[in-house]
């Protein structure tokens, strides 16, 4: 007969593999109404994960033991203001339209933000806090407000992509290199799995490798609308998704597993150490069994024992009325009392009287 316990959970997850599917492509769908649409959408819904995970990880910051969660989620709330930043000025948007190279400059300051922040927070992980998340909030607010006023004010920002040309070595390198700070986040992953669930390593290492699919893509386009920018920004919604299921879904669906998984684990241990005491406390019970039984045969020794004038026998009253125990050879008294078993010998005295009998 097969087993249909899990029959609700595979229906559950190929109904959402159908709407996924059926999301991307209605996605690009949208390249071939406007391409600008494709791109606002797919930029709206990193968008949108990104402040849930600052949400989340936001309100439960007074009692979560997570560091690494929570630096993260403080941090992809300025990522995804950035992003939202690099939507309104994307070329079409009737926004921010005195500047052609708004859009391409906030993408490489989101990027390098997001690369440094999943490298960083390595760092924090394993240790019960953070050493301060305001000053930490307020460290991301300067780091923000810096970059959106070197492009937007200062225009010190350096160009990354020209129209008709593509671009720019500045883009390029930039692009490499975060891919290099992102390996190196894979190296550390792999370092230190075993101090997240399986699933949630595994989801976190996905969406590592897509972000790097995505920087990737975006290292050799020439225009704003082609087809290795749609390849680039479908990786990135799959990054995001990866990063949805491993700290907003689990955070939601199995919050013990990953917000208390500290606190399991401290629990674990404390029932270790008690199995542990209970263990010893048995094994205590038993040597002062033992003991009580050992006083009690050096109580019996300690009596007047009845002994035989000629042939030295004991008698054994300890189950018996007083006078009508059984006689028996000291030998055998002594072994069942105590345990205690005699070997003979001849003293001096006796050697030196009976050598010549």
């Amino acid at each position: 007969m097969p087993d249909n316990t899990d029959m609700p959970t595979r229906q559950q997850r190929l109904l959402t593999v159908f709407v996924l599917m059926a999301a991307f492509v209605g996605l690009y769908a949208t390249t071939f109404v406007n391409y600008l649409l494709f791109h606002t959408l797919a930029e709206i819904f990193s968008i949108v994960v990104a402040f849930s995970i600052f949400v989340i990880a936001w309100n439960s910051r007074t009692y979560i033991s997570n560091a690494y969660l929570l630096f993260v989620g403080i941090a992809y709330l300025f990522i995804g203001f950035l992003d939202l930043l690099h939507t309104l000025a994307y070329k079409g948007m009737p926004i921010f339209t005195n500047y052609d190279y708004y859009a391409n400059q906030l993408w490489i300051g989101a990027r390098y933000m997001e690369s440094i922040t999943l490298l960083t927070a390595f760092f924090f992980l394993g240790k019960p806090r953070l050493p301060s998340v305001e000053r930490i909030f307020s460290l991301y607010l300067v780091i923000t407000g810096l970059i959106v006023a070197s492009i937007f004010s200062w225009k010190i920002f350096p160009v990354c992509f020209i129209e008709g040309i593509g671009l720019t070595p500045f883009k390029k390198i930039s692009e490499y290199l975060i891919c290099g700070i992102l390996v190196a986040a894979l190296y550390c992953l792999h370092r230190k799995r075993d101090q997240f669930d399986d699933k949630v390593s595994g989801l976190l290492l996905a969406s590592i490798l897509c972000t790097i699919l995505s920087e990737l893509a975006f290292t050799f386009y020439i225009s704003n609308y082609g087809f290795s920018n749609m390849v680039g920004h479908y990786c990135k919604i799959f990054s995001f998704l990866f990063l949805y299921r491993a700290l907003i879904l689990t955070g939601i669906m199995r919050p013990y597993e990953l917000i208390f998984r500290e606190l399991t684990q401290t629990n674990q241990a404390l029932e270790e150490e008690i199995a542990q005491r209970e263990r010893i406390q048995q094994q205590n019970e038993g040597l002062i069994v033992s003991l009580q039984k050992a006083l009690d045969d050096i109580q019996t020794l300690e009596d007047i024992l009845p002994v035989c004038v000629y042939c030295k026998k004991i008698r054994d009253d300890s189950n018996s009325a007083p006078g009508k125990g059984p006689w028996m050879r000291m030998e055998e008294f002594l072994y069942r009392k105590s345990g205690t078993a005699v070997s003979h010998g001849c003293c001096p005295e006796c050697y030196q009287r009976y050598k010549d009998a």
